[in-house]
């Protein structure tokens, strides 16, 4: 007989009737038992007539209708209703959802406070800016206005890295009205007025500039070189150097007027015929202006052809999206939709010499990007393809030079947006890079997760979320080892796989 009902003696319990298959090892009733009196089964020991049953096998018990078997051990505990009720994703807050899925601390608003938060947020996603101001010391000797402003924003930053709700900036925004009135100003009702988000970066990257000491260059560390770096840290990961030259049409034998210039941000200007940003600031790039002619003696016309001779790692750029109208006396904005990319390549807007030094870098990446692609089409053709091992970062900055950029390539890494038709009013919002997929969008307090593909739509056409500052970092790549030590050469490079057809 294959199956007897059998009773069970546990503790002060008695389970009578409890169907067993001898056919099956008796793990199985060990099994049912669990689901009965909740022992685990390493914890029971089965015994009937002095014998102990084990788990693979019934040995010599035989098992007959009516016999009672007895069990020892010590049940699980029962657990507890949560004190608190679950809650679905569906049910909660942006800030319930933003500390369930662990996403970094969000800003309140103090009043129309969202071009700052939105700022903040952004210079946020630089890590090397991030950990100078988390570093930062104030001076007891030299103390003024902007190292409170500074000493204010290490305690914002260190708050939101180690708190996942939204905080009050409350001794950061006291600090800046403190030195800089303007940021200050109320309306009839007594509210704090909505501020040019764009103008408040610049600010802020002047007082970070003042404030915050550079990092020593590979070259001064190799040869142990103690000479004070005269360079910022925003100089040298912001820093952009351009060279200007300006030429006389009307006197051509009149010698060039070369000049450099030192920027922290790039500006988009916004026409007509301006479509892309790279358009946008290419067009920039030559213009035509009237000036005295020192041959000529007179007024005349000269063209002005700007390049970029240094790259910063973080390149900013602003759409100039906002124009001044008399008659409403307000900085009406232009809604037209000016396209942008994740991927910038600015090696166009370089001057010849830069070009040069950037070209080396350009060919590692070019031998893996075409690696890639090489490997994908293997890939949707079935053929084996051996993935490539030891895979190493790319280098992104010269060892010369210090928060540089040196290939002319870049990913984009935050966008500040402006909801609205002036720069005076509307709302600014943050949108950041979290990883290779994913963004967060900082809206004041409230932090949710959006795809790179609605960063993209930002780029206008409408009364939406509109880009007006950018930040471009540097663009990952990654290359085998033997790629890395294999020179400057690009003859010596090759990141190629290794395919074969299938069988």
């Amino acid at each position: 007989m294959s199956i007897v009902k059998v009773s069970v003696k546990w503790n002060k319990e008695v389970f009578k009737d409890i169907e067993v298959d001898t056919t099956m090892p008796p793990a199985v009733l060990k099994a049912q038992l669990f689901s009965l009196t909740n022992v685990p089964l390493e914890r029971q020991k089965i015994m009937i007539k002095g014998q102990t049953i084990g788990d693979d096998t019934w040995g010599k018990v035989q098992l007959t209708n009516g016999l009672t078997l007895l069990l020892m051990g010590t049940a699980e505990a029962v657990p507890e209703l949560p004190a608190e009720k679950p809650k679905f994703l569906e049910d909660m807050t942006e800030q319930q959802i933003a500390r369930a899925m662990q996403f970094p601390g969000g800003l309140k608003n103090l009043g129309n406070t969202c071009y700052m938060n939105a700022t903040l947020q952004c210079l946020k996603s630089v890590p090397e800016l991030r950990d100078s101001v988390k570093q930062f010391n104030i001076s007891n000797q030299h103390r003024d206005g902007t190292q409170m402003i500074i000493n204010a924003l290490k305690t914002t930053y260190q708050q939101l890295d180690s708190n996942v709700d939204s905080i009050m900036p409350l001794t950061l925004l006291a600090s800046i009205h403190r030195e800089f009135p303007r940021f200050a100003e109320k309306d009839d009702h007594g509210h704090l007025m909505q501020q040019d988000a764009n103008e408040f970066w610049v600010q802020m990257m002047q007082i970070l500039q003042i404030n915050l000491p550079g990092i020593k260059e590979q070259q001064q560390i190799a040869n142990s070189i103690a000479a004070s770096n005269t360079k910022s840290l925003v100089d040298q990961f912001f820093g952009i150097t351009v060279k200007a030259t300006l030429k006389c049409d009307e006197a051509p034998e009149e010698p060039p007027s070369i000049s450099e210039e030192r920027l922290l941000q790039l500006s988009c200007f916004i026409s007509q015929d301006v479509k892309y940003m790279h358009t946008g600031l290419k067009n920039k790039l030559e213009e035509k202006i009237t000036k005295r002619s020192s041959t000529l003696d007179r007024d005349a016309q000269f063209t002005k052809i700007t390049q970029l001779s240094r790259l910063p790692a973080y390149l900013t750029i602003q759409f100039v999206r906002f124009f001044y109208k008399d008659k409403q006396n307000v900085n009406a904005k232009i809604l037209k939709d000016v396209q942008y990319s994740i991927i910038l390549d600015v090696f166009d807007l370089c001057t010849p010499e830069l070009q040069k030094r950037l070209m080396p870098v350009r060919e590692k990446i070019k031998l893996s990007d075409d690696a890639k692609l090489e490997r994908d089409r293997a890939k949707k053709l079935g053929e084996t393809v051996v993935e490539p091992k030891n895979l190493s970062k790319l280098q992104t900055s010269f060892p010369d030079d210090a928060g540089s950029n040196n290939s002319g390539f870049y990913q984009l890494i935050a966008v500040l947006t402006h909801k609205g038709r002036s720069s005076s009013s509307g709302h600014y919002v943050a949108w950041v890079r979290r990883n290779q997929t994913e963004w967060l969008m900082f809206d004041d307090e409230n932090v949710t997760v959006v795809l790179e593909e609605d960063v993209i739509k930002l780029s206008g056409g409408g009364d939406w979320h509109t880009a007006y500052v950018l930040i471009y970092g540097p663009r990952p790549v990654e290359i085998e080892e033997k790629d890395l030590s294999a020179g400057e050469s690009s003859s010596n490079t090759t990141s190629l796989p290794t395919t074969a057809s299938s069988t």
